[in-house]
């Protein structure tokens, strides 16, 4: 009996120390897997003497949440750009030209952020945040830097022999076009710490790590990327197929499908009726689809919640804050020193930041295959032209007025982008646009509208309201036409090709057609009169 008691004692001795072993042991959580494209990457915040560093993807931040502490998240190995360090001085602190790197971005045009607009304006020494890189634990350098929205770059930090450790950043801003490079695979260990001056003097620091996995790098199937003094022009670059429709149900590039987000955050709750000027802020353009109704519309993001507003009641305002001179090559916008209104890539304060998304509900369930956007004319006192910044400082031309037209390009649904809008004169410009894609039930649909931009201060943005704004007025202006929309496959950069020699053909041809039928009549020379 005795005997029994001591081993029924031992083994409830030993269920309650694995029971207490198992209670305390630590949990770990899968990784969160965060997308590059619009993520605030390097969030600082600040709260009663308390800072915070986190990342926030693209859903939170949009949404002005607080976001995810760095050591619960996983940064690649999908998305990302294997490429080589282009030629010249400009890019030459990633390493010597030719050689072999890999971005944190999604494709070569998806880019994080820098994001200090929860530390206020007067709550430190200077209005200053300072972000050191403390140490990388891993197989290769390490690079962070910034793009101009003409493709320069800034250097931020790195472990380069001549990189900088600390960089000093404005409070109650966010800095877009964020890479970190990375020139060997495997993982990483990125630690970094933020730092400010409380008006008291007070310093108050916070240290996290951020996990990178970096895929193999191998950039074998790319060509050297030019150099940032000559982008590449859009005509320069060959089309992949001819298909005479988007493929339906075909996978989209990489490229292409790192750039899509959640689709539960696209939808917005309301459609408004009344007529808006927008100058500041973010907005896009994008389709909707009712049963076999599909309907081009611009989504509101400058007001809350967002709404989706007709296009014809929207007038974008490009004030004189967007005014640059075109510098020393960017010989594809203009002559060094010309003035141009251009509305980047990345979120600037003070202008409004239009892009293009493929994400409302309706979009993603109820098509197959891509959306086709093409540009059908453009009416305007000057040049339009919309162009993406690459990871290495390279221009691709989306569109051009100052070719033939119409142009075009793909977007896979549940796709958001913005890029790079150039107007060269100031005045009223109307852009002809035009959405088209396949519903799940088979059936091509399509709809054409007119997005109205006002640009320079002295322009005013009420004259873009009433005629011509229902797109009753979308033929006219430089490089307009008609023809066959070409086509650009799988990958979404698209082929601006335009249609002026079919119609040369076909006005041949017809000509032909008329002698012949003339000089078969009776009594017919074969001679026109003049």
């Amino acid at each position: 009996m005795k005997l029994q008691l001591v081993r029924a004692g031992a083994a409830g001795l030993a269920l309650g120390l694995l029971t207490l072993l198992v209670d305390t042991a630590p949990v770990t959580a899968a990784p969160v897997s965060v997308t590059a494209a619009g993520t605030d990457l390097v969030s600082v915040a600040l709260d009663d003497a308390t800072l915070a560093l986190r990342v926030r993807d693209a859903a939170q931040a949009g949404r002005g949440l607080p976001g995810h502490d760095p050591d619960t998240v996983l940064l690649g190995p999908d998305g990302g750009a294997a490429g080589r360090v282009p030629a010249g001085k400009a890019f030459a602190f990633l390493g010597a030209p030719g050689h072999a790197v890999w971005s944190l971005s999604s494709g070569d045009y998806g880019f994080s952020q820098l994001d200090t607009t929860g530390v206020p304006r007067g709550a430190t020494v200077g209005d200053v945040v300072e972000v050191s890189l403390r140490a990388v634990d891993g197989p290769g350098r390490f690079s962070a830097y910034t793009l101009s929205q003409l493709g320069a770059p800034t250097p931020l930090l790195g472990t380069g022999p001549d990189a900088a450790r600390t960089a000093r950043l404005p409070v109650g801003t966010r800095i877009g076009n964020l890479i970190w490079m990375f020139d060997a695979a495997g993982e990483h260990q990125v630690t970094l710490a933020a730092s400010v001056t409380l008006p008291s003097g007070e310093q108050v620091t916070t240290e996290e790590s951020y996990r990178v996995r970096v895929p193999a790098i191998n950039p074998s199937l790319l060509a050297p990327l030019p150099t940032p003094a000559r982008p590449r022009p859009a005509t320069s670059i060959a089309p992949r197929t001819s298909a005479a429709v988007p493929q339906a149900g075909g996978s989209p590039s990489a490229a292409s499908r790192v750039l899509a987000a959640p689709a539960a955050n696209a939808a917005a709750p309301t459609t408004a009726a009344t007529r808006r000027v927008i100058a500041d802020g973010h907005v896009d353009m994008g389709p909707q689809l009712d049963g076999n109704s599909w309907t081009l519309r611009v989504k509101d993001d400058t007001v809350s919640p967002p709404v989706w507003r007709e296009l014809a009641d929207v007038v974008l305002h490009v004030k004189d804050a967007a005014k640059i001179e075109v510098p020393a090559g960017a010989d594809f916008l203009g002559e060094p020193g010309d003035a141009v209104w251009l509305l980047p890539q990345a979120q600037q304060a003070g202008i409004v930041w239009p892009g293009w998304n493929t994400q409302h509900e309706s979009v993603v369930a109820g098509t197959k295959g891509n959306v086709t956007w093409a540009l059908k004319g453009v009416s305007g006192p000057g040049r339009f032209m919309l162009f993406l910044t690459g990871s290495f400082g390279k221009a691709d031309v989306l569109f051009d007025s100052a070719k033939t037209l119409p142009q075009q390009m793909s977007i896979p649904p549940n796709t958001h982008a913005h890029g790079n809008w150039a107007f060269s004169k100031p005045g009223l410009y109307r852009l002809a646009v035009q959405m088209s894609a396949t519903t799940t039930a088979g059936k091509a649909v399509t709809d054409t509208k007119t997005l109205t931009i006002a640009v320079g201060d002295a322009t005013d943005p009420g004259s873009g309201f009433g005629a011509g704004s229902d797109g009753t007025d979308t033929g006219a202006g430089p490089g307009a036409a008609s023809g066959p929309l070409p086509r650009t496959g799988e990958n979404w950069v698209p082929i601006a090709v335009g249609g002026g020699l079919a119609l040369v053909a076909v006005g041949a041809l017809l000509v032909l057609v008329t002698r012949r039928r003339r000089a078969g009549r009776p009594g017919a020379t074969g001679v026109e009169s003049a």
